[in-house]
C-alpha cells in the first residue's frame, strides 16, 4: 500500500482530537497547532544526460515553530506531494516536541524516480531543489536531513549548494551528512537503533526481552535493516523481513546481516537465496510473533489487518503505518502500538546531535553520541508510560501526542500571539 498525504493528514489531526481531552491547551492554540505555518512550492527544470530538458516538482513546509527552528528530512519520491510533506511535517512538530528536541517541524521532499535516475542526474536535481527552497531554511530557520531515497550524499550537495550562495562553508544547515564533512558518527544507523531500542523498552515494560522475541519486519531499507541487525544482537530472533518485491519466513531466524549486504549492494528481498519461505507483504502483517515492526510505507496496518494481526506488540518504524480505525481494534484487543512518533526518533535525536556539534565546531565519540540517544529515547519512553498510566489515556499514541500537544501548546501560550 502506498503512502497517501491526505490519509496521513487527516490521521494526525484525529490523532490529534484525541489526545486534546488530556491535554493542558487551550481551544485556540490547539486550533492554530492543526495548521502548518509555511508551505513552498518549487519547479526544478533540470537537463537530463540525454539533453532533455525535464520539470520536476518541489515542496518545503515548516510546521509548529515556536519551539524553536523548524527540522525534518527531504525525500524523493513519486508520490511526494504538498498534502503528504504537510502531514509528515506535522507529526515531525510532535515528535521534536515528545523528545524535547528544541525544533518544530518541517519537512521536504521532489516529485520523482530514482531509480530512473543517474548520479549526476540527482546531484543537479538536489543542487536545483536546495536553491529552490534556500530562502526557507538555514541554521537558525530550518535544518533539512535524509529522508526517503536521500541520504549524506545528498546532504553533501545541499551543503555545498547553500555554502557557495552564502560564501562560506555552514556544516550545520543540515545533518545527516558525511563524517567526513561534518557528520556525526552513528547518524546511518540512528533510525533502526532507536527503534531497537524502543522494542527493547516495550519488551521490559511487559516483563519479556529480546533474549526469547521473534521479530517480524516489514520493509528492510535503512531503518528495517539496522533495527534487524540490532536486535539480533540484543538476542532477538528475527523470523521474516520484506520490500516491495515480497518477503522472506523462517521460524528460526534470517541471518539479518547477510540480508542487509545484499539490499545494501544494489539487491532485493526477492534475489534472496538462503533457507527461507517465500511470503507476501500483507502474510508478513499477520504472522504468529512477538513484535511486529512496520518499518516501510504508512497505512499498512488498517482494520481488517488490525483484526487479523496475531502479534502481541506493534512498534512502528515508519510513518503513520496504523489508521486511527485500527488503532480503535489495536485497543480493544489490548495489543500495544509504540507510535511513530516516538519509535523512530532516533534519526532526529542524533541529527539534533549533529547539529549541536556542528555549531560548537567539535566533535564527539560514537560512543557519547549513542548514550546520548539512549538515555532521551529511555526518557521519552518512560514518560510517555507514565502519561499512559496517569491519564488513563485509551494507547500508547494517545499519551505520546498528549505529551507533545502540551510541550508546544506551553510554547505558544508562553509567546502569545502575534500582533
Amino acid at each position: 500500500m502506498t503512502d497517501n498525504g491526505d490519509s496521513t493528514l487527516e490521521n494526525m489531526r484525529t490523532q490529534m482530537d484525541r489526545a486534546q481531552e488530556y491535554a493542558q491547551v487551550t481551544e485556540n492554540v490547539f486550533r492554530r497547532l492543526k495548521h502548518p505555518e509555511r508551505t513552498l512550492e518549487v519547479s526544478l527544470p533540470m537537463l537530463l544526460d540525454n539533453g532533455e530538458e525535464r520539470v520536476f516538482k518541489g515542496y518545503r513546509c515548516q510546521f509548529g515553530g515556536a519551539r524553536g527552528p523548524y527540522k525534518g528530512g527531504v525525500r524523493y519520491h513519486p508520490s511526494v506531494s504538498m498534502d503528504e510533506v504537510i502531514a509528515l511535517a506535522g507529526l515531525m512538530s510532535f515528535k521534536n516536541a515528545l523528545v524535547k528536541l528544541p525544533y518544530g517541524g518541517a519537512k521536504g521532499g521532489v516529485v520523482c524516480n530514482t531509480k530512473d535516475l543517474s548520479r549526476d542526474e540527482i546531484k543537479r536535481i538536489t543542487r536545483r531543489y536546495t536553491e529552490g527552497i534556500r530562502r526557507m531554511i538555514g541554521p537558525k530557520m530550518d535544518i533539512p536531513a535524509p529522508d526517503m531515497n536521500t541520504g549524506p550524499r545528498e546532504m553533501a550537495w545541499m551543503m555545498d549548494t547553500y555554502s557557495v550562495y552564502e560564501g562560506y562553508t555552514i556544516p550545520e544547515v543540515v545533518t545527516g551528512k558525511p563524517v567526513e564533512l561534518g557528520g556525526t558518527p552513528g547518524r546511518v544507523e540512528a533510525t533502526g537503533r532507536g527503534v531497537a531500542i524502543i522494542t527493547e523498552k516495550i519488551l521490559e515494560y511487559h516483563g519479556r526481552s529480546p533474549d526469547d522475541a521473534t521479530v517480524a519486519i516489514q520493509g528492510y531499507g535503512n531503518v528495517g535493516s539496522w533495527a534487524g541487525r540490532l536486535l539480533a544482537e540484543r538476542g532477538a530472533n528475527i523470523v521474516a523481513t520484506s520490500d516491495v518485491t515480497g518477503g522472506i519466513y523462517n521460524p528460526d531466524g534470517i541471518d539479518t546481516h547477510e540480508v542487509a549486504t545484499q539490499i545494501e549492494n544494489g539487491g532485493q528481498i526477492a534475489d534472496y537465496d538462503g533457507e527461507c519461505d517465500r511470503i507476501s507483504n500483507d502474510d508478513l502483517l499477520r504472522l504468529d510473533v512477538d513484535v511486529l515492526i512496520p518499518a516501510a510505507v504508512s497505512h499498512v496496518i488498517t482494520q481488517d489487518v488490525a483484526e487479523e494481526l496475531r502479534a502481541d506488540i506493534v512498534v512502528e518504524a515508519a510513518n503513520g503505518p496504523t489508521t486511527p480505525d485500527a488503532d480503535d481494534v489495536l485497543v480493544e484487543r489490548d495489543v500495544p502500538a509504540v507510535p511513530d512518533i516516538l519509535a523512530n526518533a532516533g534519526g532526529v535525536i542524533v541529527s539534533y546531535l549533529e547539529w549541536v556539534q556542528n555549531t560548537q565546531e567539535y566533535r564527539w565519540t560514537l560512543e557519547e553520541v549513542n548514550a546520548d540517544l539512549e538515555r532521551r529515547l529511555s526518557d521519552a519512553f518512560d514518560e510517555m508510560m507514565d502519561a499512559y498510566a496517569d491519564y488513563e489515556t485509551p494507547d500508547l499514541r494517545t499519551a505520546a501526542f498528549t505529551l507533545a500537544l502540551d510541550q508546544q501548546a506551553t510554547a505558544h501560550a508562553q509567546r502569545g500571539l502575534f500582533p
